[in-house]
């Protein structure tokens, strides 16, 4: 066992798993910050995962078998081992393992003096109302439904409401990324407004059954825990335009007495049928999977039939089919010189109905980058 050993380190073995170890650390922090940015599905990073650790030991293996030498790379029985050059080979990878861990170093560094400081909470001071208290988070909606088969409506209802509190002059609201990364999370909420540093938070829940819908809204102090309203509406599902409002309106009261000072306008409103089929078709969209990305098309075809001038849908229309091209960082094969003109044609058309269309803007901004 020992001459294996001995064996194992005159190879460098222990040397390029040690360097291995560190690089795939490295790879990975690299892959998750540009993942992030562009907002890729959470497989992508567990494929990414995946490839690293089975690659480790057909690496070992590697170099088991194989030796560099002046002449090149060789199987390690073909090497004289008077003529051997291992121990240098072993210097140059401590150097190189030296490198990745000071590397290593200097990202932890800049992770805890820069991100973990970008998402300090905002000062608290004593008394005065800083201007950071201006400021909620709206996490996904909770789906409570008996069949668990929701998740669509909830996410949507959370994003409609984004969108109307975004349009609240003094007041900052976290994006939907960010809000939505703790779905499915146990996070506590003041932990959750220091990481999106923010002073309010806006969560609640989605019960549907049948026609019938039960929303639960509560509106937090993220510094403290404690609720500023708490809220249930039922309704009919063909209400469910006035139930947005309602909540919406509720927050506008609370917020004005708290800190904004402003009222929040109504939510934009077309058919609940094309309304559930534009939710659908967003939260297929969201994947970024091409077959899903299809039957977003589709969805999205079924609710412009219903309302030609749902500016939302034209807008997510846009979307998917820019997506579906094969364009730089789209996930299709259609010709991009044909998708390109007619996504430009939905997003202006959806914007001639709603100027202030936010993802009709965010949307406009993508094709043009």
């Amino acid at each position: 066992m020992g001459r294996v050993f001995d064996e194992l380190k005159r190879r460098n073995v222990f040397r390029v798993a040690v360097a291995y170890v560190i690089a795939s650390w490295l790879v990975l922090q690299v892959a998750d910050i540009v993942l992030q940015g562009i907002e890729a599905p959470a497989w992508v990073m567990k494929v990414f995962m995946l490839v690293l650790a089975l690659g480790l030991p057909f690496v070992l293996m590697f170099s088991w078998a194989y030796e560099l030498t002046p002449e090149g790379i060789k199987k390690e029985a073909d090497v004289d081992r008077t003529q051997s050059i291992t121990p240098e080979t072993g210097r140059k990878l401590n150097l190189i393992t030296i490198g990745m861990l000071v590397a290593v170093v200097v990202l932890v560094g800049i992770d805890r003096a820069y991100m973990h400081g970008a998402h300090a909470p905002a000062a608290t001071a004593t008394g005065s109302t800083a201007a950071g208290d201006k400021s909620i988070a709206v996490l996904a909606f909770e789906d409570l439904s008996p069949e668990g088969d929701q998740a669509y409506f909830a996410d949507g209802l959370s994003e409609e409401l984004l969108n109307v509190l975004a349009k609240v002059g003094d007041l900052k609201v976290a994006g939907r990324t960010s809000s939505f990364a703790f779905k499915g999370t146990n996070k506590d909420l003041r932990e959750i407004g220091e990481l999106l540093n923010v002073a309010h938070i806006l969560e609640g829940s989605v019960r549907k059954a049948g026609n019938r819908i039960r929303v639960t809204a509560q509106l937090i102090k993220a510094d403290d825990g404690f609720h500023l309203f708490s809220e249930t509406y039922d309704r009919e599902l063909d209400d469910i335009f006035a139930v947005q409002d309602e909540i919406a309106q509720k927050i506008s009261q609370t917020l004005l007495t708290e800190i904004v000072g402003t009222e929040i306008e109504a939510t934009a409103q077309t058919d609940p049928q094309a309304y559930e089929y534009y939710l659908m078709a967003r939260q297929r969209i969201h994947t970024r999977d091409t077959l899903l990305l299809r039957e977003a098309a589709a969805l999205l075809d079924r609710a412009l039939d219903i309302d030609p001038l749902y500016a939302p849908a034209l807008a997510q229309k846009a979307l998917t089919i820019w997506l579906l091209s094969d364009s730089p960082g789209s996930y299709g094969d259609a010709p991009a010189a044909i998708a390109m003109p007619e996504a430009m044609r939905l997003v202006d058309q959806a914007l001639a109905v709603d100027e202030n269309l936010v993802e009709g803007l965010a949307i406009k901004g993508l094709l043009f980058d």
